[in-house]
């Protein structure tokens, strides 16, 4: 695809693949009301001086108050702030009604428990086709230390339960496997019963390993996504990591996709798989996915929403 005929969705699809963090930037209008918005278009620009940017669409509601504000707050969301990403992501008359924030010292809103914050004069605008970009030069923040909420492809993800359930099965014998889709519909292999495609764990990075075990396996470029499912079999002694993967065009060289809510207990080798695709469809329903962490028989879903972010 080249420049003269780009699809605005496959590129903002493509975009999406960069994981980010997630903010909210803050300030108040003319009126001296809060205002605030969810970005995941930030960055670090200098040290020194102590600069940083956000972009920000020109068709946005604050567009007008942002761009003639003296300052303005960038505030890092934790991992434990999924709501508060989503109020500032939605038109709601009162953002600020609903989460707990204070007056900084440069006079914009600062919110508590984020990871860091930065409060900002307005360094200079710049215009950038249909946005702009927002460069603040740093006037005082801090750092809490509490890990960060990411973004990436459309959906949150939450560094801090990656790294668990990475440490938590390398002390046991462990099968990566995925749960493969497209266009709502999965990959399984075999007949009666069908499993999910699946690789023993071995060195290296993990989701490499699948990437790679996948696309030799079916012959279809394979992009891997987040953590689905953790959880130990206490019978074979196997700990399983099931990821969300993503499959390209084509016809696959094994298995097929099959819409997973049409699947029945008896289809799938045991229970354990039929739970993933169960709780799969059901998700994909609503759009509200989740990280399971438990044994083959109980655990706990960890919901991670998928709709939020943006610039």
């Amino acid at each position: 695809m080249n420049a003269q005929n780009f699809d605005p969705k496959a590129l903002r699809d493509a975009f999406g693949a960069f994981a980010t963090g997630v903010t909210v930037v803050t300030t108040r209008d003319a009126a001296a009301r809060p205002i605030g918005f969810t970005a995941n278009s930030f960055t670090s620009v200098s040290l020194d001086p102590p600069l940083l940017l956000v972009c920000l669409a020109k068709s946005s509601r604050n567009y007008e108050a942002m761009t003639q504000a003296a300052s303005f707050a960038i505030n890092i969301l934790s991992e434990v702030q999924k709501d508060v990403s989503n109020t500032f992501a939605r038109p709601v008359e009162d953002r600020f009604a609903t989460v707990d924030w204070r007056v900084g010292d440069n006079g914009c809103p600062i919110l508590s428990g984020v990871s860091a914050w930065f409060e900002c004069a307005m360094h200079e605008v710049v215009e950038a086709g249909d946005h702009v970009i927002l460069v603040g030069r740093i006037l005082a923040f801090d750092n809490s230390g509490l890990n960060g909420l990411g973004y990436a492809r459309g959906g949150y993800f939450t560094p801090n339960l990656s790294a668990r359930a990475v440490s938590a099965a390398a002390e046991g014998k462990i099968e990566f496997a995925a749960v493969l889709e497209r266009e709502g519909e999965v990959l399984l292999l075999g007949d009666r019963p069908m499993i999910l495609p699946a690789c023993l764990g071995g060195d290296g990075n993990p989701t490499e390993v699948l990437a790679n075990h996948l696309e030799n396996l079916t012959g279809l470029p394979v992009t891997i996504g987040f953590l689905y499912s953790v959880y130990e079999d206490k019978i074979s002694g196997f700990q399983h990591i099931v990821y969300r993967a993503f499959a390209g065009e084509g016809e696959p060289r094994a298995g097929r996709f099959v819409r997973p809510d049409a699947i029945e207990a008896g289809a799938v080798k045991d229970q354990a798989t039929f739970d993933i695709l169960s709780r799969f469809a059901l998700e994909s329903s609503i759009g509200n996915f989740g990280v399971y962490f438990g044994n083959e028989t109980a655990g706990k879903v960890h919901s991670i929403p998928m709709k939020g972010a943006r610039s």
